[in-house]
């Protein structure tokens, strides 16, 4: 056998890339049913066609490289010397830097215009979802709605929804990839991530980060229904459950853990649970603790932002705030339940 079979080397790897692209055709990051998943797509898109700019010529030269210079190419022209060209170096150094100065701009917008805690324009009513990772389950409470459900959650679709989000346990990762974003789930601190479904539909949802033996079954449903009727309909077939979410007694028998738990509904469910459940994990911190916060009463509460925190604040708290974003509810009238910032 050959040590290199320029043929089929080349066809190996046309083969290879052939198959990688046909093998993402459903992909569900490349099929987006969402606006955010939508601008998604196109920057990923974007940035794979620039670095392709680089990652294409290297590899053709590669393979005629090889080929050209092969041993038994006698009339290939042999320089031992040689070391060091210009132009060659002008090539090679300035069109990553542009490459590079492109992506840096790209990355900088779209850092901004993404960011998973800024609300998306409409003319529709957002609809507010506290999420709670379990073990290994999510559990979905609709506070101005008095109803929760488990490894379910709808909304109507071209309807904003905002999420509010937290664990009960492990840290986590809340991803519903057609409809894009991912967000983590943190005990004892509050993430948020704002989506629109543009077409109806179910789409699945996922952990998107290991959390144990449980993980692999942790999978959920996001209904966009066609109209508000839809929703209307899912939401009063979760009120026709005989179950209640109502204290924190039956929250910890739901927290318990358990594999691949079926779609659960409860008719009621505490408008506070978010804000008991990121409390279980204050200890005995107090609001005076945090001079620097503020609050701001309203209908279920008062959220309480840690952007205000001066240094030696969030150092008696014993808590860091994630990517200036984190807020930090104290007791049941520090987190307003569905609101915004």
């Amino acid at each position: 056998m050959r040590p290199f079979d320029v043929k089929r080397g080349l066809g190996a790897l046309l083969l290879i890339a052939t198959a990688g692209l046909l093998s993402g055709c459903d992909m569900a990051l490349m099929s987006p049913k969402g606006q955010v998943g939508l601008e998604q797509k196109s920057l990923i898109l974007t940035a794979l066609g620039l670095m392709l700019i680089v990652v294409v010529p290297v590899i053709v030269m590669a393979v005629a490289f090889a080929y050209k210079y092969r041993a038994s190419n006698t009339s290939a022209t042999y320089a031992p010397d040689w070391a060091h060209s210009n132009k060659i170096e002008a090539v090679v150094w300035t069109v990553p830097v542009i490459i590079i100065a492109i992506l840096a701009v790209i990355t900088w917008k779209t850092s901004h215009s993404l960011d998973p805690y800024k609300p998306l324009e409409s003319d529709v009513k957002p609809i507010q979802v506290d999420v709670i990772s379990l073990d290994w389950k999510w559990l979905f409470v609709y506070p101005e709605l008095g109803i929760a459900s488990v490894n379910e959650l709808a909304f109507p679709v071209n309807t904003p929804v905002n999420f509010r989000v937290t664990s009960d346990s492990v840290m986590n990762s809340f991803f519903i990839p057609q409809l894009g974003g991912q967000i983590y789930a943190m005990a004892g601190m509050q993430t948020k991530l704002h989506l629109i479904a543009n077409e109806a539909g179910q789409y699945k949802g996922i952990s998107g980060g290991y959390s144990g033996a449980g993980f692999s079954g942790m999978k959920f449903k996001a209904i966009a229904t066609t109209d508000q009727a839809g929703f209307d309909a899912w939401v009063a077939k979760v009120k026709a459950s005989p179950k209640m979410l109502g204290t924190m007694d039956e929250f910890n028998a739901l927290a318990k853990k358990s594999e691949n738990h079926p779609v659960e509904y409860f008719a009621s469910a505490d408008p506070k649970l978010f804000v008991n459940v990121i409390n279980k994990f204050m200890g005995d911190m107090k609001p005076s603790d945090h001079k620097g916060m503020k609050h701001d009463d309203a209908k279920q509460g008062a959220e309480m932002d840690m952007a205000e925190m001066d240094h030696d604040d969030m150092a008696a708290a014993g808590h860091e705030g994630h990517a200036g974003h984190m807020a930090m509810p104290m007791d049941d009238k520090s987190v307003k339940a569905g609101s915004e910032e």
